[in-house]
């Protein structure tokens, strides 16, 4: 990418910089407040599962995987709530490959679509810092000691909202998709879950193991180093394919299989690692630990009845569109 359209981030930063960042948004996925949130997901997740069709073809990736997720980011961000598609796109716009015959076919165009993103939350910003800090993303960025001046420093600033956008739903919506695509894939599965729900929390981390929603991150050295007979020098940048790793036979047995009662599944690479593990990991597993439970209580086995259709991107694996049925 252009050295004029990198976007820095605190995923991106080393400590200090890193800590001081990462702990002003940290209190809104911390233990206390995902129980609060734990019964508006419910309620939200009850409500989409209610008003889906039975004995007709819907793509699941819209009316359930994106549903969800962004009603929850538009809670985080404090975005109006009839507007949340909007940080769906936002979200989509930054992931994407270019590709010739699309609306990002340059890195141009996505820099015209997320200047628009920066615009509008450097009005929301304004409003935010004048008010009492409030607990919601921007808010809470607007009024940390460590980023309240992010808008003077517009690449930072757009770094670290595409972070909290593409962090707070890609993982989960990609994760809801994927676990009913595998469990389709290996029915017996499916069946060892309907008969034994509380497998659940098992199958969630397996889920996100399997579809590895982030493919992978770079970092750059600061030193040379060695690492397996690799020689590593100062400056080289280093790409960790997670989604390589959470296949990894001598770390997962049988691991190009989706089992979900696997003794260790949160042995897995899909939320980084280290100081760098995804901040939001246990809301993402909460949402759909809930989104499950109320699937069991209400439907027969959910069919995939067309191969689903993926993301044009390297850096996530994503599902955009999955036909199912429900049978009636």
């Amino acid at each position: 990418v252009p050295l004029e359209y990198r976007k820095e981030s605190f995923i991106a930063m080393d400590p200090p910089r890193h800590d001081e960042q990462r702990k002003i948004v940290a209190p809104i996925v911390a233990p206390p407040n995902l129980a609060k949130m734990s019964g508006t997901i419910r309620e939200r997740a009850i409500r989409i599962l209610e008003g889906l069709p039975r004995g007709e073809v819907f793509d699941w990736v819209d009316r359930v995987s994106i549903e969800l997720t962004t009603q929850m980011l538009s809670s985080l961000f404090d975005f109006p709530f009839e507007e949340r598609r909007t940080l769906t796109r936002w979200s989509n716009v930054s992931t994407v490959n270019t590709r010739a015959g699309t609306e990002i076919d340059s890195e141009e165009k996505r820099d015209a679509v997320l200047q628009e993103m920066l615009a509008y939350f450097a009005e929301v910003w304004k409003i935010r810092q004048k008010e009492l800090p409030k607990f919601d993303l921007i808010s809470m960025l607007a009024h940390g000691e460590a980023t309240r001046d992010l808008p003077s420093r517009p690449q930072e600033f757009m770094g670290n909202l595409l972070l909290l956008i593409v962090g707070g739903n890609d993982t989960t919506r990609n994760s809801i998709s994927g676990g009913l695509w595998f469990l389709n894939q290996f029915p017996e599965e499916y069946t060892k879950l309907r008969a034994d729900p509380g497998l659940i929390p098992k199958m969630v981390p397996e889920i996100i193991r399997y579809q590895s929603p982030v493919v992978h991150m770079r970092r750059t050295a600061l030193c040379d180093a060695e690492l397996n007979g690799k020689r590593i020098r100062k400056g080289d940048k280093v790409a960790m394919w997670y989604i390589a790793g959470n296949r990894d036979p001598e770390a997962i047995e049988d691991p190009d299989r989706f089992i979900i009662d696997r003794a260790r599944p949160r042995q897995h690479l899909s939320f980084g690692f280290g100081i760098h593990r995804c901040v939001g990991n246990r809301l993402a597993e909460m949402q759909l630990t809930i989104l499950w439970e109320e699937i069991l209580k209400r439907f027969p086995p959910i069919e995939v009845v067309e191969k689903p259709k993926r993301a044009y991107s390297n850096l996530i694996h994503g599902i955009t569109e999955m036909k199912v049925r429900i049978p009636a």
